[in-house]
């Protein structure tokens, strides 16, 4: 015997109708309120979102004068004289192209790398400043997307690791500040950051980028730390891998995050070099910071597998943002933006060395 779906009677089927219609719109408002689990749902959405919550540093919402109470006498306030207009304070200072945020608006990151001067420690310093960065453009352009652009960075070497002790023993020097300010200048003269890179040899992180201060304070200038000329008390730059432990990386950026706030400055990058495990011994204690967008940026070269294995050998998607190195020289087939775009976990910021 089959059995009736709806009632039979007319109010009966007038009210079942009724019911069915406030089912179907109830689910219409569910499904539309609901994050996206499609094909085209965005899976690092909610990753960005706790990421931008932790680099941004609240700002305090105005207070509403409170009525008065019913009844209460209305106050008029005593005419005075207008006082002397006090100077407008200068508007906090912004990143290029006046944006608050560096990966707002999905924004994409593209660096050439290298120190001044000289083609052998990267791509940068083959050509002067301005010759580099119209380079630079040309291979970040294919990287850009509907509804994501591209901002160009220099990454420069400013303390290069040595082989030799040098006069203070610490097996590193700094380039000249001359040098430095001209990448400042050509930063801010084409809208790009400028990602000061250190090698510090046997000195501390936080030691070196503490002579580095006076360009620091400038908005369009971050900090990159490269564990892997970070050699200890003994260790000698290019006979072995160095690396960091965390007490030092959170010094480091805790410095950093006290400069930023100091100086009311914008969001400042903080990167991490890596392409082995140990080299950021206890990375999972790396200590988020208010106002510094930290990026691991993963190094290793060879063909486009053995990359890509390295990448998810190391990368901590969930606790920072990444990053990916391309090498013109020492990579077996260059992987091309469309390829790197397609990495998972999402890459924000690609480097050529």
């Amino acid at each position: 015997m089959s059995r009736k779906l709806l009632p039979s009677g007319p109010r009966e089927r007038s009210f079942a109708v009724g019911l069915l219609l406030a089912l179907l719109t109830l689910a219409a408002v569910a499904y539309a309120v609901l994050p996206s689990s499609g094909p085209d749902a965005d899976p690092d959405a909610e990753e960005r979102g706790a990421l931008a919550a932790l680099e941004t540093t609240p700002r305090p919402e105005p207070v509403a004068s409170a009525a008065p109470a019913p009844g209460t006498p209305e106050v008029t306030a005593t005419p005075t004289a207008a006082p002397t207009a006090a100077p407008t304070a200068a508007p906090s200072a912004q990143l290029p192209g006046g944006v608050d945020t560096i990966f707002g608006d999905d924004r994409f990151l593209v660096a050439y790398y290298g120190t001044a001067g000289t083609g052998a420690l990267g791509v940068l310093g083959e050509d002067p400043p301005e010759q580099a960065f119209a380079r630079l453009q040309q291979a970040a352009a294919p990287f850009a997307r509907p509804g994501s652009e591209v901002m160009p960075v220099f990454e420069l070497i400013v303390t290069v690791a040595d082989a030799a002790p040098g006069k203070d023993g610490d097996y590193a020097h700094d380039i000249s500040r001359a040098a430095v300010q001209t990448y400042i200048d050509a930063a801010h003269e084409h809208g790009a950051l400028l990602l000061l890179d250190v090698q510090p040899g046997r000195t501390s992180f936080d030691e070196a980028a503490k002579r580095w201060a006076w360009a620091l304070k400038d908005p369009y200038v971050g900090l990159a730390l490269d564990p892997e000329w970070r050699m200890g008390n003994r260790g000698v730059p290019g006979q072995r891998i160095g690396s960091v432990g965390v007490a030092e990386v959170n010094r480091t950026s805790a410095w950093l995050r006290d400069l930023v706030r100091r100086h009311d400055l914008p969001q400042k990058l903080f990167v991490l070099h890596q392409f082995r495990t140990d080299m950021v011994r206890d990375i999972e204690r790396v200590q988020p910071r208010r106002g510094l967008v930290m990026v691991q940026h993963v190094d290793g070269f060879g063909t486009p597998g053995q990359k890509l294995a390295t990448y998810r050998h190391v990368a901590r998607p969930g606790q920072i943002r990444m990053g990916f190195k391309l090498f013109y020289d020492e990579d077996v087939r260059l992987m091309s933006a469309a390829d790197v775009r397609r990495i998972r976990p999402t890459v924000r910021f690609v480097s050529f060395q």
